[in-house]
């Protein structure tokens, strides 16, 4: 049986389950984290519904979330993956900049990635991601597969929380408290 679906959410976006995670998060006083709205020009509206009809975008937005946990800062974007192969594209340019430029002021950014056809959730840090983006702008592949993913970094499943991700988060911040640590001490 699927972790996801037996939640009895079946055909809800990744986003409602991300939304509904931060609420949990929220309301149990771990993590206050926003969907960051989509900026749009509504160019025609159905008078009757008053429902836009045709927008465009203002311009591009950063990433989907953006909030603290703990009194740590964080920023992260939810993609949908369909198979194996997760194509770097999907990542754009401002999204990678913004990202780093969030790590750079001492905040958290990474990726959840939700691999549909697995029904599997993985958190990927923004220095993987840039490992992928290198590699591909050194002539290697313009994609990662799943099987190049820190099995470690894989979302579990866990009572009274849609999608545990801070469970990730604090796996994370071990690994970057430990490579500081490397770092400041010598080690290779």
């Amino acid at each position: 049986m699927c972790a996801w679906k037996t939640r009895g959410l079946r055909g809800s976006t990744l986003e409602e389950l991300v939304n509904r995670t931060n609420e949990r998060y929220r309301d149990m006083g771990l993590a206050l984290i926003q969907k960051i709205p989509t900026p749009i020009t509504p160019i025609n509206m159905d008078k009757d519904s008053r429902h836009i009809t045709l927008a465009y975008f203002d311009q591009k937005s950063t990433v989907d979330y953006i909030g603290a946990v703990q009194g740590i800062p964080i920023c992260f974007d939810a993609k949908e993956c369909q198979n194996d192969r997760f194509p770097l594209a999907n990542v754009h340019e401002h999204q990678i900049r913004f990202m780093s430029d969030f790590e750079a002021q001492e905040g958290i950014a990474f990726l959840l990635i939700y691999y549909v056809h697995r029904d599997e959730m993985y958190y990927l840090c923004l220095k993987d991601l840039l490992y992928f983006l290198n590699r591909a702008e050194n002539g290697g592949r313009k994609s990662f597969l799943y099987e190049e993913l820190d099995p470690a970094y894989r979302i579990p499943v866990k009572h009274g929380v849609l999608i545990p991700y801070l469970d990730i988060l604090q796996k994370d911040l071990e690994r970057r408290q430990q490579e500081e640590s490397e770092h400041t001490s010598g080690c290779p």
